[in-house]
């Protein structure tokens, strides 16, 4: 049975970078090494500089296209660019030729699809993987290219003006011209009627919803404070923004109970318990040529969709810098303006929560999230990575977008508000993740003087033991110790 290494391995020593990906039989090193100058400094800090520079290098590379190791099936990952430009090519002269053209509407879907058909072909052959490569890299350079196509739809609606943006939407949809944003369901009327099926009506698909957003925020993020720091800002947020949007008026049980202790607890509790799973299972993969039996074959296929290795994140140590210290705050408010968009959008371009369009852009964010949020840690964490990877610049180009949009077109609703009020709540949002933030780093101390006392407390407690080591204990003999000095 073919079998690889465990590839999940653990931070450095001080807890700064992660463990450096394995490419082939190159790997970059797990710390970033550091220039001694001797004597003879000339050769050497030449040398040393040039093995930096290709330490800086190979680390962009690799969290920005990480290669495949041990490929099983050579097929699925060799390129066949002439048969899929010959495949593509036929299947749209066939489209082309066949469809009938009469309806002005289908033509120009049909065109407008053919364009994201070409371009996604375009983004598998020539765009980056990522950080990710399960289940196969082809996936996230689709989803990468369905970025691009994201943001450049955003900046043609920046252009826009609003009765413009609306048909557009009408267009796709002509079923939006019958809803009204009013008639959302509201959860902030009657707040002293606390009965069971009142509390019952609350837990509809919106609080599963809940559960499932904050399980994968936990699995991307994994570190609890943060998680919490998110969840609490988030409520604050609601509250700030509750004459502005309607469906941010909650009562005070639904609010602290429902959503913060049991929906967003819950899904923190969980999402951290996969996390632990995952880092503690033990990744061997075997090749499934080498599978003898049919339902081995299977299992192994299915698995394909499992993360390859489980890298531990440290996103906060004892020895933080300022500058990291500044990066997870800076994470957490963008992830407050991420949240803001989904609801401002859905409130100012009209759509009902469970239109098409907001869950498939909820898949795609969540989606798109995870490698940038990925890139993100190791430009924060690792020294030697001095550039942001490409997926995260594109999902920080897109937060400003969506937050552009929402204030070109939503002046009427913006007006309602004073610039006291956003003052405020920037002011009540960096208060708070620094207040969490300094917690984390704080009960990290704590922990590690925990764990260097430890083995102090041992060695006094220890009885005195002879030095002289014994050879039935697999120890070196004395002439082999001699020659390892």
């Amino acid at each position: 049975m073919k079998k690889r290494s465990n590839s999940r391995g653990t931070p450095s020593a001080d807890g700064d970078h992660p463990p450096a990906y394995k490419s082939g039989a190159a790997s970059a090193p797990a710390t970033p090494t550091k220039e001694r100058r001797g004597s003879d400094n000339g050769t050497n800090s030449a040398g040393a500089q040039r093995k930096r520079k290709e330490e800086i290098a190979k680390t962009f590379v690799i969290v920005n296209e990480r290669p495949v190791d041990d490929i099983s099936l050579d097929f699925f990952y060799k390129p066949h660019t002439i048969t899929l430009l010959a495949v593509s090519v036929l299947a749209v002269m066939y489209t082309a030729f066949v469809r009938n053209e009469t309806n002005v509407d289908d033509n120009l879907w049909a065109g407008l699809l053919c364009i994201v058909f070409f371009f996604l072909i375009i983004s598998v052959l020539a765009l980056p993987n990522g950080p990710f490569t399960r289940p196969h890299p082809a996936f996230w350079r689709i989803l990468f290219g369905c970025s691009v196509l994201y943001l450049l739809s955003l900046q043609f609606l920046m252009f826009q003006n609003y009765p413009t943006i609306r048909s557009i939407f009408y267009w796709i949809d002509p079923k939006l011209k019958n809803f009204h944003i009013d008639m959302e369901k509201e959860y902030g009327v009657n707040c002293t009627d606390i009965s069971w099926d009142r509390v019952k009506g609350h837990l509809d698909v919106f609080a599963w919803g809940h559960f499932l957003g904050w399980a994968f925020k936990a699995i991307l993020i994994r570190h609890m404070g943060i998680l919490w720091a998110i969840s609490v800002m988030w409520e604050i947020t609601e509250i700030t923004f509750a004459h502005l949007l309607p469906n941010f008026i909650e009562c005070w049980w639904d609010a602290l109970i429902l959503d913060v202790i049991i929906c967003n607890g819950l899904g923190i509790y969980v999402g951290l318990w996969i996390c632990k799973m995952l880092e503690m299972r033990e990744y061997k993969w075997a090749s499934i040529k080498d599978i003898s039996t049919t339902t081995g074959k299977i299992k192994r296929a299915m698995l394909q969709f499992t993360p390859e290795s489980w890298t531990a994140i440290r996103w906060l140590d004892p020895k933080s810098t300022a500058m990291r210290f500044a990066a997870v705050i800076q994470l957490v408010i963008f992830w407050q303006v991420t949240e803001l968009n989904t609801f401002f959008l859905k409130h100012i371009f009209e759509m009902p929560p469970d239109h098409f369009i907001v869950i498939g852009r909820l898949i795609f964010i969540g989606l798109f999230v995870a490698p940038s949020v990925r890139q993100y840690y190791v430009y924060v964490t690792d020294t030697r990575c001095k550039r942001v990877g490409t997926q995260c610049w594109v999902y920080g180009a897109i937060m400003v977008s969506e937050a552009i949009l929402c204030i070109k077109n939503g002046k009427e609703l913006f007006e309602r508000t004073q610039a006291i009020n956003i003052v405020l709540w920037l002011s009540i949002q960096v208060i708070i993740s620094v207040a969490f933030v300094a917690v984390a780093v704080l009960w990290q101390q704590r922990q590690l003087k925990k764990e260097t006392s430890l083995p102090t407390k041992r060695k006094n407690q220890s009885p005195a033991i002879s030095p002289s080591p014994s050879p039935s204990k697999g120890n070196l003999t004395p002439q082999k110790e001699k020659k390892v000095k």
